[in-house]
């Protein structure tokens, strides 16, 4: 499995709706690799690697439709899309160090739990912040989620709590944060995990 998730990361095996997620994950590392040259204060941070990601991957402003705002975290505003079965949301990569560790945070939201996976469409500009803009299925919620059943979904599939809605697999070496019953979600009886912070320790 731990082979698996490098495949995954690096684009060799395929995951659902992340073509343009490993196409923008590989220009922001061709991009670090050819600013190895250069003085340490002009290398690729998170701020340079936003320059780069609006310059080369800027989405469509009518992609969102700001009357159609539901609701909003810590990191993300949510917006229902004009045919009713998907949401659009812009997030600003707040809980991730750099871009590229949020685009990877994507791609195994995606192998993790592809009926929810997310399609990254663009990244847009809001005064002087960047915010990636991703669609994701909708989820009708039809029951309140029993937490007890997300930490038992969690720990059948190798993740221990750490603690409160947080989660780590020892095998694969991935934190899984933020689980609470609001991002995760259930409907016909199902979990749908719907928003998730991950990473690789």
């Amino acid at each position: 499995m731990h082979h698996e998730i490098k495949n995954v990361i690096s684009g060799i095996t395929p995951v659902a709706k992340s073509d343009s997620i490993l196409t923008t994950l590989s220009f922001l590392r061709t991009s670090k690799n050819a600013s190895s040259n250069v003085k340490e204060s002009e290398l690729i941070n998170k701020e340079n690697e936003a320059k780069l990601l609006i310059n080369h991957f800027l989405a469509k402003e009518n992609e969102l439709n700001v009357e159609s705002y539901l609701t909003e975290g810590a990191e993300q505003q949510v917006y229902l899309h004009c045919d009713g079965k998907f949401v659009l949301k812009t997030n600003d990569a707040i809980f991730y160090e750099s871009w590229e560790d949020y685009l990877i945070s994507l791609l195994l939201h995606n192998y993790f739990f592809p009926a929810t996976a997310y399609e990254l469409l663009g990244f847009l500009k809001k005064g002087e912040n960047v915010f990636a803009l991703v669609k994701q299925p909708f989820v009708c919620i039809d029951n309140v989620t029993d937490i007890e059943d997300v930490r038992q979904f969690m720990n059948d599939n190798g993740f221990v709590i750490t603690r409160n809605n947080d989660y780590y697999n020892s095998d694969l070496h991935i934190i899984i944060e933020d689980l609470h019953d609001e991002n995760v979600v259930i409907s016909k009886g199902v979990l749908f995990f719907i928003d998730t912070v991950i990473y690789l320790k």
